[in-house]
């Protein structure tokens, strides 16, 4: 048993040896070899056929000693149809793997070992948003394309207020709240300078106080020898100046009627609706929603801008999904596979993949060339310092964000109490 063990890891390693050197360019693929000689591989995906169809083919036609087939499926039910194909022995040979579900996949995916890929060169080739797909065990995914987390702003309501341009850093808001939300008769809000400090009709929520949390240095979930578990501590933080409790507590402010920030509540729709109705003058979106703002509401004079950052901080940070392709340990066409994915991560797929979503692409060659568009540079140049994290359920713990904020707000718990339960709660759910 040992023996047969130990033959099958020589496999997958010399295997995983084999894809590095196509993925280097050391050995030729293509011209070599008779058309489909190497079988068809499966690619499931939520991206639209109409999206993954042109560039597939020219993918497929410039390597045609394989064939990649790929199968669109739905973003509500792709768990339950990979595990249902998994269990008939019918899945596919990869997928692209959204880095929010890294974690939920981990046991199903063929990590690449480091000593097939090493650490450094992952971390050469790609953007640090990909880190995320970097496990203890090796790689989970080859990063892709990276979705950076951005701020639009409505340039009318700026101008007509007097704000000249778009806050740089969370201090600058001081100045322009103020100026930006606009109050009835009657103290009711009716525009809104910014929607933050609830959690129910503000989009991306989670993920804008996750990257409030990471400017600060404070990770969210960390690994150490394959055993995963939450940075949400306000423990040894009490001497930092932007510890976990005073960010919390500067989120919610926003809320809070008795600040000087309020500038949202309860009564407002989604902020997307409100920033499209333009009685939201900045909104935190990522850059892949720029075609559905536009369409939204073809007349409104509005911009985008890096994420707010903590002025004299050593770094810049924003958050971003990231998307990889990952190889399932299940594949029958193992090899194939994995030199497809290979090639995908570093041929002109990953460029035309990314355009085609709206996203800025994972490789650092890539970022170098910005497209020449009023909108994808400054999305480019926030891929470069974006990052993510290993979300272990982003059901349980949007539920777990939500819970913190609300509890929070009704004074139900102080900011270090609510913290400290929300790492509770991730805690138990890392080891589910």
């Amino acid at each position: 048993m040992k023996n047969f063990q130990l033959i099958t890891i020589i496999v997958f390693i010399a295997l995983a040896v084999f894809g590095v050197l196509v993925f280097s360019g050391a050995i030729p693929i293509g011209n070599n070899k008779k058309a489909g000689s190497l079988g068809t591989v499966v690619l499931w995906g939520t991206a639209k056929n109409s999206v993954m169809a042109p560039i597939l083919e020219e993918f497929n036609n410039a390597n045609s000693t394989f064939i990649v087939k790929y199968e669109q499926k739905s973003a509500d039910s792709f768990d339950q149809d990979l595990l249902e194909a998994l269990a008939a022995g019918a899945g596919p040979d990869m997928f692209f793997l959204p880095s929010s579900l890294a974690f939920h996949y981990a046991n199903k995916i063929f990590a690449i070992p480091y000593q097939s890929y090493p650490l450094a060169s992952f971390k050469n080739n790609f953007a640090g948003a990909g880190e995320v797909f970097l496990t203890s065990k090796g790689i989970l995914a080859f990063p892709l394309s990276i979705d950076p987390l951005m701020m639009y702003y409505n340039r009318s309501m700026l101008d007509s207020n007097g704000v000249i341009y778009p806050p740089a850093f969370w201090d600058d808001l001081t100045g322009i709240v103020p100026k930006l939300t606009k109050k009835d008769d009657s103290n009711k809000i009716i525009k809104s300078a910014i929607a933050l400090g609830h959690f129910s009709n503000i989009n991306y929520a989670k993920n804008v106080l996750a990257t409030l949390f990471m400017q600060a240095g404070n990770e969210i979930i960390t690994e150490k020898d394959g055993t995963f578990s939450s940075s949400l501590n306000t423990l040894n933080q009490k001497y930092q100046k932007y510890n976990l409790a005073s960010i919390l507590k500067f989120y919610t402010a926003f809320a809070d009627p008795n600040q000087d920030f309020y500038s949202w509540n309860k009564s407002f729709s989604n902020s997307s609706d409100v920033f499209s109705k333009e009685d939201l003058a900045l909104y935190f979106g990522y850059a892949s929603e720029l075609e559905f703002l536009v369409n939204k509401n073809p007349n409104q004079n509005f911009a985008v801008a890096s994420f707010p950052q903590i002025k004299d901080a050593n770094f810049k940070l924003t958050g971003a999904n990231v998307t990889g392709i990952s190889l399932l340990s299940s594949s029958k066409n193992f090899n194939t596979a994995f030199t497809a994915a290979s090639l995908m991560a570093t041929g002109d797929f990953a460029s035309k993949f990314a355009i085609a979503l709206g996203v800025a692409p994972a490789r650092r060659d890539l970022l170098k060339i910005k497209p020449a568009d009023a909108y994808y540079p400054i999305f480019y140049d926030s891929a470069l310092y974006a990052r993510s994290w290993l979300d272990p359920s982003p059901v349980d713990t949007d539920n777990i964000f939500r819970n913190m904020i609300d509890k929070v707000l009704s004074n139900n718990m102080t900011v270090e109490n609510a913290i400290s339960d929300a790492n509770s709660k991730l805690n138990l759910l890392l080891l589910k």
